[in-house]
């Protein structure tokens, strides 16, 4: 039996109110909020936390990772293989792109269970739209990722079906910085009589009726098409939950993932999910939960990412995040852009954060060093990966000089549990609320781009409660 072995899911902790976009532009934006990815990060890093949080506790490396998203961080480089680097696995792991469009999403999900090797299927998305748009208004920035094996299945596919047209609902050329999208009224007309006849031939297949649902999910950008589908479908109001899209927006390729994965959060065994991802046609699985859910505990629930979200981005410093506003640079040199050969040499620390402990005394060294600076014990080093080891405020420094996207920059010295100390630069903090002593866990982020070259490093945040 193949399926869902584990899941994992990242929101960003930043928030943009509707109602700040409404206020500023003087339109009407609606309520509530839309989840936005911080400065320091894309869809590579959302990427990497995603995985990391399906990956925790599992014994078997995936043996190749399929990366789904609209938005990549790099066109003619396979973004894939940060994420494979940063979750430090074997060199024999193969990683693949699959971008350029939402659907990409289920396609990497469908290749990933048609594998016959653990596989690791990642679908990131940050959705920007023109000011004033829906896109923007509407639109969320997250993550999901989904191991997929044949041991220890908590969810099995038991049907499956998709539904392909040609037409043009939503474009964007390369180098553009927001998407097009035809008259809605038309794409509503293309998606609900393929989203339709897919759940109906998917059914078929599973041998179940819609009413046997316990949990129906319909995802895709046209929000009106996938509630025209959802409430026609035929099945219990308790199988409609909440889309989520007034709390974190419509986030593209990711989307139908994170609910599923919300779903399984939720879920007993032998519950029937039908999961329904409308882009460029309609692709449709009905997944059986096995008796190891109820044993499934997430690291980080969906709805514990959802209520740890504290911080709220004002508006004109979303738009200077996402380009759209351009302010005055610094008064600096510009940042010296990153190099290939010392970050190939150094893949193993930049990348997957991983320093070393000398054989001879016990003592931890960050970055990874061949002579121990307690002992002098040479090349007698054992590499540790600390990515995943909490740590401590030791001492922190709030920088206003310091050229920053969302100023101050706050700097800190850390303390590794079972040893090891770093200084690093915090994100996703409010500097009124760093104190010495406080838990901290390390994040894969996007440090800078300069020269084109997007460098990619590890920064520490406030332990998300």
């Amino acid at each position: 039996m193949r399926g869902i072995v584990a899941c994992g899911t990242y929101l960003p902790y930043w928030r943009l109110e509707r109602k700040a976009i409404g206020e500023a532009l003087g339109v009407s934006a609606g309520s509530g909020t839309r989840a936005v990815a911080s400065y320091d990060e894309d869809t590579t890093s959302m990427a990497v936390e995603g995985a990391r949080a399906a990956l925790r506790g599992l014994r078997r490396a995936p043996e190749v990772v399929y990366f789904a998203t609209s938005d990549p961080a790099y066109l003619d480089k396979t973004n894939a293989n940060a994420i494979h680097a940063a979750l430090d696995l074997p060199a024999s792991a193969m990683a693949v792109d699959m971008a350029g469009s939402v659907r990409s999403a289920a396609g990497a999900l469908r290749v990933a269970l048609d594998a016959r090797v653990p596989s690791l299927a990642v679908m990131s998305d940050i959705r920007t739209g023109l000011p004033g748009g829906g896109d923007e208004r509407e639109g969320g920035d997250g993550a999901a990722a989904f191991v997929c094996g044949d041991e220890g299945v908590i969810a099995e596919p038991i049907g499956s079906a998709a539904a392909t047209a040609e037409f043009l609902d939503r474009w964007r050329l390369p180098g553009e910085a927001a998407s097009h999208q035809w008259e809605e009224r038309f794409g509503e007309a293309a998606y609900v009589p393929l989203g339709e006849s897919a759940l109906v031939e998917a059914l078929k297949q599973a041998g179940v009726t819609a009413q046997s649902l316990a949990r129906l999910i319909v995802a895709g950008p046209h929000g009106r098409a996938a509630r025209r589908v959802a409430t026609g479908a035929g099945v219990t109001k308790d199988a409609l939950g909440d889309d989520l899209t007034a709390v974190i927006g419509n986030t593209g390729a990711a989307h139908a993932g994170l609910l599923f994965a919300d779903a399984l959060d939720r879920a007993k065994p032998d519950e029937l999910i039908a999961v329904v991802s409308l882009a460029d046609g309609a692709d449709v699985t009905v997944w059986k939960t096995t008796g190891a859910v109820a044993q499934r505990t997430a690291s980080a629930t969906v709805a514990d990412q959802i209520a740890s979200a504290k911080g709220r981005v004002a508006y004109n410093t979303w738009l200077t995040w996402r380009g759209f506003l351009r302010r005055e640079p610094p008064r600096r040199p510009d940042p010296q852009p990153p190099e290939a050969p010392p970050s190939f040499r150094s893949e193993a620390w930049k990348f997957a954060f991983t320093g070393s402990r000398c054989q001879a005394c016990g003592t931890r060294h960050l970055p990874p060093q061949r002579v121990c600076v307690k002992c002098q014990a040479i090349d007698r080093m054992t590499p540790e990966r600390l990515a995943d080891v909490p740590a401590t405020i030791a001492t922190f420094t709030i920088d206003r000089l310091a050229f920053s996207p969302s100023p101050p920059m706050v700097a800190a010295v850390i303390d590794f549990e079972g040893g090891g100390r770093y200084q690093c630069e915090l994100t996703d903090v409010d500097p009124k609320t760093v104190a010495i002593g406080n838990l901290v866990e390390m994040t894969f982020r996007r440090l800078l781009t300069a020269g084109t070259v997007h460098n990619y490093f590890w920064k520490a945040r406030p332990l998300r409660k």
